[in-house]
């Protein structure tokens, strides 16, 4: 598709008049009446999920392309992705097969997120009981980026491959690291920072699983009131870019946010397996769009207020550029609950 002057695969001109009335383009889509959601439900089931999984590939090579010159919000050459997962309840009476607690189905949504434009670069989609260390086994490391991820990804053994492969972490201590100290390096403790250390682990598996040196990196946030410490295989950035670096793992707490709110994923067309990964990935399709229309038209408003704009437009004939003239200011950002549905159903 096509958005301003760029082209993909088809123009801008003929979507157009595709769009130029509703009844008009649901007459080419062989659709003659209203859509029961049993129908809907029907074609989740049969139709394979990785067919929108390809078309999100597709999308995040694309969208990755556009945002690759932007701001980082942190001092770093390198690529930066922050690594996390979120969790999809669902009716266990209706998904028996997402058996997640006693009373209670749902599905996990792990995801690798490239922090320039905020782009996820990788996702698996798996029963809510795994848990998300695993998600490590089956990343394809890049040498020299940095992985930023919360507690739940501290395994030692996994952590060390990062090592091998020449790649670099940045995740939390827990407060019951065994570990002693061998260097120092000083620190401005106006900045928050309060050490910047060498250690070895010292537990028994620990140490075997993690035999080489760590970098401990411990800091007090004035904003939140808490001392945070660090952990890192990197020895060469400053103590304060390592603080600031896990700060932009919020980023995919957003994106996640993001996703919930604004898309309808939680009333799922279909219940199997497939049904579900179908919509989640349809769902994620829908975000990389929508930041392929804000970047191609150079648009000001977040992606909530793009998403809305279109949501209520996707049946007039304007051009893209014109509805965002238009409504300006008239879509106000929301933390309603209530979520915008896909394809008007």
């Amino acid at each position: 598709m096509a958005f301003a002057q760029l082209t993909y695969r088809e123009s801008l001109r003929d979507i157009e008049a595709c769009l130029r009335s509703r009844s008009n383009l649901l007459y080419h889509m062989g659709i003659r009446g209203n859509v029961a959601r049993s129908t809907l439900a029907d074609a989740n089931e049969q139709r394979d999920w990785r067919i929108y999984a390809e078309l999100a590939h597709w999308l995040i090579a694309r969208t990755r392309k556009l945002y690759a010159q932007e701001e980082l919000g942190v001092d770093l050459d390198e690529t930066l992705y922050a690594l996390d997962s979120t969790t999809i309840d669902l009716c266990l009476t209706l998904f028996p097969w997402a058996h997640f607690r006693r009373h209670k189905a749902a599905v996990k949504m792990h995801t690798l997120l490239d922090l320039r434009g905020a782009i996820p670069t990788f996702i698996r989609i798996t029963k809510g009981k795994l848990h998300d260390v695993h998600f490590l086994d089956e990343l394809v490391l890049e040498a020299g980026a940095f992985y930023v991820m919360d507690r739940g990804y501290l395994d030692y053994g996994r952590l060390y491959r990062f090592v091998v492969e020449n790649a670099f972490f940045v995740t939390r201590a827990k407060s019951n690291i065994d570990c002693r100290w061998t260097a120092s390096r000083p620190v401005d403790r106006a900045t928050g920072l309060r050490a910047d250390q060498t250690v070895y682990l010292q537990g028994e598996q620990a140490a075997l699983d993690y035999p080489g040196p760590l970098r401990r990196v411990s800091y007090f946030d004035v904003e939140t009131k808490k001392h945070l410490v660090f952990l890192t295989n990197n020895f060469t950035l400053p103590a304060l870019t390592i603080a600031h670096i896990y700060k932009r793992r919020w980023q995919i707490e957003l994106f996640f946010k993001w996703i919930k709110q604004n898309l309808r994923i939680k009333a799922f067309f279909g219940t199997s397996d497939n049904a579900v990964k179908t919509q989640l990935w349809i769902a994620v399709c829908v975000y990389l769009l929508v930041a392929i229309v804000k970047k191609e038209l150079k648009l000001e408003p977040s992606l909530s207020i793009i998403l809305q704009v279109l949501s209520v437009n996707a049946f007039q004939q304007d051009l893209l550029p014109q509805l965002f003239t238009q409504d300006a200011g008239v879509f106000q950002e929301t933390e309603s609950p209530n979520q915008l549905m896909l394809c008007g159903l």
